[in-house]
């Protein structure tokens, strides 16, 4: 093994990138080293998944609750507000009652206190990413006589989730399936690269396959990835066929047809006081415990008037239109369509009080409001990460450069067995580093983008 220069260790990974690329038109910054985490960290996150798969089911169960008559109607009607009858029947199907999503991906900025969860993908991009990143960095590992978990430590760190965590997570979904097919849509055609290189490393060789919108050659006792969201179903041919077998159990599926799970206001629900108790009954006293740290308060932009001697919580506000008039400092907030849309996922129609003008701030706050009816928005506290300290290396001048900034995680947790059986199993862990004068963290060319490793050390790299 060699001791390579971070150059050297920049070019390996640069030239294993496939020749299609993972993203279509899209890039980023490398860095010759995965970004630490701490073993507190790590720690964290491998209890993280069993939390989350417990949420999802508890949020289950709080809808079908609703329907049924045995929690307030209120819950039901919220979470189907807008929602085509075609996609709510699709929620309510017996066949799919207790199926949850088998790939849960939630999105963690960094803080003092560890971190926040402001989102949760039930059908998250990058699994490729996360797999290929693994791999490589792996490799490199290997090449480089591992990797310095601290600056003269002497340690060594480790991938988290190793060189085939990813790939053996999203296999591991899919057991006893001797075909999978994983339909990625129109809408997500940017990610049909990093699928198209997922399914070519999933043993035995041509079981996996990314099919179009068009494909309908589905077989009994077929798996299949849905890489597509809810809103987009009339852009998806193959949809109705693919949720028939689902229902009568000809194919297995997932994520399940349940917008429940594409659903913002998850977290808003979580916080309302009246559901105080059956959170605490559904998650355990612990589980709950956990996710008030981690979950930003968050509210649910309804515009219904409140009598006159109520106020809205944690906020003092008596109308949702005096956000409007909040100061800049006071407007730390984040407005975000809760789901449903194709404004719902990215950084698309997410707006940072604080980053905008007041006009801005007022007409994105107006529009909100106007369109609770069809497309509800949700209000979260907004967090503000911690800077990192990465490096990342420049090609174009050959130097390796800092970078001061400001990191979102996102964990893979795979979901294998079925019922109690059931485990979140973390295969991987993406970190996504824009700079520091970014308010909201998201993948973009300016960003640094590596895999996660566990060391004794900070998140600060030192090469």
């Amino acid at each position: 093994m060699l001791s390579m220069t971070s150059g050297e260790r920049a070019t390996f990974v640069r030239d294993r990138l496939p020749a299609g690329g993972l993203f279509a038109g899209q890039d980023w910054r490398i860095s010759p080293e995965p970004f630490w985490l701490d073993r507190r960290l790590e720690g964290e996150l491998q209890r993280l998944g069993r939390i989350l798969l417990q949420f999802y089911r508890a949020s289950e169960r709080l809808y079908r609750r609703s329907v049924e008559g045995k929690s307030p109607s209120w819950i039901a009607e919220l979470l189907e507000r807008g929602k085509p009858e075609r996609i709510v029947r699709l929620q309510r199907q017996a066949a799919f009652k207790s199926e949850v999503p088998r790939v849960i991906r939630p999105d963690l900025l960094l803080n003092r206190e560890g971190f926040a969860i402001t989102e949760l993908d039930s059908v998250p991009g990058g699994i490729g990413l996360i797999g290929w990143l693994n791999q490589t960095y792996d490799l490199l590992a290997r090449k480089n006589e591992g990797f310095r978990a601290a600056a003269d430590s002497g340690t060594r760190g480790e991938l988290i989730g190793g060189a085939a965590g990813p790939i053996d997570g999203f296999r591991g979904i899919f057991e006893g399936h001797d075909r999978v097919h994983l339909v990625v849509s129109q809408e997500a055609a940017g990610y049909r690269p990093e699928m198209e290189w997922l399914s070519a490393q999933l043993p035995p060789a041509g079981s996996y396959g990314v099919r179009n919108t068009e494909f309908t050659d589905f077989a009994s006792g077929d798996g299949v990835y849905r890489f597509f969201e809810l809103f987009d179903l009339p852009q998806v041919a193959n949809a109705d066929r693919i949720f028939e077998l689902a229902a009568d159990r000809t194919v297995g599926l997932t994520p399940p047809p349940k917008f429940l799970f594409e659903e913002k206001m998850l977290f808003a629900l979580f916080w309302n006081r009246n559901l105080r108790d059956f959170w605490r009954q559904e998650l355990g006293g612990g589980f709950f415990r956990r996710l008030q740290v981690c979950i930003p308060y968050s509210w649910i932009l309804d515009p219904a008037p409140l009598p006159p001697q109520a106020a809205y919580p944690e906020l003092g506000l008596t109308d949702w239109r005096q956000l409007k008039s909040l100061s800049q400092k006071e407007r730390r907030l984040i407005l975000k369509i809760s789901g449903f849309s194709p404004e719902a996922w990215g950084a698309r129609g997410v707006y940072l009080g604080s980053d905008l003008s007041a006009d801005e701030w007022g007409n994105a706050v107006e529009r909100a409001l106007q369109g609770f009816e069809t497309h509800p928005y949700i209000l979260q506290r907004f967090v503000k990460p911690d800077v990192s300290e990465v490096n990342w290396y420049d090609f174009s001048q050959a130097v390796l450069r800092p970078m001061k900034g400001r990191a979102r995680l996102c964990p893979y947790y795979f979901v294998h067995g079925t019922g109690d059986r059931a485990r979140a199993i973390l295969g991987g862990c993406l970190a996504t580093v824009c700079p520091a004068d970014k308010q909201i963290v998201h993948g973009m060319s300016e960003a640094i983008m590596a895999p996660c490793a566990s060391a004794a050390s900070s998140t600060t790299v030192v090469p």
